[in-house]
């Protein structure tokens, strides 16, 4: 099960840094091409240094990483940690879908169109009596 196989400060990094709409709208850029820390600030109203710490925020969850070329810090995806997000909810979804699927079984049980069904049916023990 991949939900075991991160620990817990490790997940809640990944998800703290997919919560915040700017670090996913970074996400997205560099799914697309690598930017500079400073090619990225450039797409929104706020400094270079709250982009800076967006990007070191979702570098510390393993979904981007940077290298500096020249003088420019290049950002880019890191495919694995996308993967690993996806993988815990593709888990999540899992078990929830086993637990609708239970309710469902559980609803069945108790249906009324099951009750009439169970009540129409001729005793077997009984024998027929005509």
């Amino acid at each position: 099960m991949v939900v075991d196989e991160i620990d817990e400060a490790e997940t809640d990094r990944l998800f703290q840094a997919l919560a915040d709409s700017t670090r996913r709208s970074i996400v997205s850029r560099v799914l697309i091409e690598e930017h500079s820390v400073s090619g990225l600030a450039s797409h929104y109203s706020m400094s270079f240094a709250a982009v800076q710490k967006h990007v070191a925020i979702l570098e510390r969850a393993s979904v981007v990483t940077k290298e500096k070329r020249g003088r420019e810090q290049i950002v880019r995806i890191n495919l694995s940690g996308i993967q690993r997000a996806r993988a815990l909810l593709d888990e999540y979804e899992t078990i929830w879908r086993r637990r609708v699927d239970r309710i469902a079984d559980i609803l069945a049980e108790d249906s009324p169109e099951k009750n009439f069904a169970d009540n129409t049916q001729p005793d077997r023990n009984q024998g027929d009596r005509s």
